[in-house]
């Protein structure tokens, strides 16, 4: 059931579904809705407490003056997590959403309970230069973006003439954000799942440098999927979640990245 929240100068619209067992807070991906989360939305909550926040500018949240950053999306998800939830949380982020998580891993692991990070990246770099190119001379009318522009115009308090100031704030993060150091992600200290499309716009590459990079991070890799793959086979990606989410790491039978320190001669 969604409803809105006042949080500093933000209206924030949020889904919450489910009453029992703990909470769980799902980022969406950049300029999508919480529509996006619909497999999703269907099966966690006969698990957990599930809340779904729509970001600034986003779904039946209005936007407000000035740039999109990520570091300020991560701000307005930190006074939702104190304001609505009002204590620590899973975050599940897809896309944008798994940025957000990261960030937030970072500046408040108090409010971090377990991380699941879906096609999430620390730095541009992650896609090919000519995707981040393309991008950017991508117009707001164009049929490449007509399910993103559908999706909003359906729901913003803005209306639909609002789509393009939106979209080119979108780009402008997108295309120059995020850069977040190996040693910030070094940090993090809730426990973190990496979920990846076999072939996700995000390198495989730059996937498993964050699972490097993260202390005790564990890596999943869809196969048979793309970028949207929490759409695709949310079947296998509704069990990754559960399952870390609901239980603790094995004992590994032939340790190699986890073996504890000394342990080899």
């Amino acid at each position: 059931m969604g409803s809105y929240v006042q949080i500093g100068a933000l209206k924030t619209w949020y889904d919450e579904v489910g009453d029992d067992g703990d909470a769980l807070v799902l980022l969406h991906g950049g300029i999508v809705t919480n529509e996006t989360w619909g497999p999703q939305l269907a099966e966690l909550p006969s698990r957990f407490h599930v809340f779904a926040p729509e970001r600034r500018g986003h779904g039946h949240t209005p936007d407000v003056d000035g740039p999109f950053s990520y570091a300020a999306m991560a701000d307005d998800t930190i006074g939702f997590l104190e304001t609505v939830v009002k204590g620590p949380a899973h975050l599940v982020g897809w896309s944008d959403g798994g940025i957000i998580g990261l960030l937030i891993a970072i500046q408040r692991p108090d409010l971090v309970r377990k991380l699941v990070a879906i096609s999430a990246n620390s730095d541009t770099d992650a896609t090919p230069a000519e995707m981040r190119e393309g991008l950017r001379s991508t117009p707001p009318d164009s049929d490449d973006m007509a399910m993103m522009r559908q999706l909003y115009e359906a729901a913003s308090p803005d209306g639909p003439t609002h789509w393009p100031v939106v979209f080119g704030k979108f780009l402008e993060m997108a295309t120059n954000e995020p850069h977040i150091p190996s040693d910030e992600l070094a940090k993090i200290a809730s426990p973190t799942l990496l979920i990846s499309g076999a072939d996700d716009m995000i390198s495989l590459e730059h996937t498993v440098s964050l699972y490097r990079a993260i202390p005790g991070a564990e890596l999943a890799v869809v196969p048979g999927t793309s970028h949207c793959l929490a759409e695709e086979k949310p079947a296998i990606v509704n069990r990754l979640i559960v399952d870390f989410l609901e239980n603790e790491p094995i004992q590994e039978m032939m340790p190699i990245r986890r073996v504890p320190a000394g342990a080899h001669p």
